[in-house]
């Protein structure tokens, strides 16, 4: 079976609670499992001074997820990231593709 490695970074409002920064990792590692991914790694970046200003905030939460999986996959994540409200900013890049 052919997976890709991703990674997905994204960017969360710096005035979320500890709780739920941690509830939405959780999801979405839940998600990536579910729907076929492995090798779910996640690291907290931590709050950083942005360049420039997304919605009126000058810092956010960086959260780095690396995965196998497919192309359908990361649409998925995408469209429940794009629909979250404590998501400002995420990206979404293909490292290479990897026979598992």
């Amino acid at each position: 079976m052919l997976l890709n490695i991703y990674e997905v970074i994204y960017l969360l409002r710096p005035d979320i609670a500890e709780d739920k920064n941690l509830q939405l990792v959780r999801q979405y590692k839940n998600l990536i499992r579910s729907h076929g991914g492995k090798n779910v790694f996640i690291q907290h970046r931590g709050r950083r001074h942005l360049s420039y200003n997304i919605n009126q905030y000058y810092d956010g939460i960086y959260v780095q997820i690396n995965f196998a999986g497919n192309g359908h996959l990361v649409k998925l994540l995408e469209k429940s990231m794009k629909f979250n409200e404590w998501i400002i900013r995420y990206f979404s890049l293909k490292k290479y593709s990897n026979i598992v």
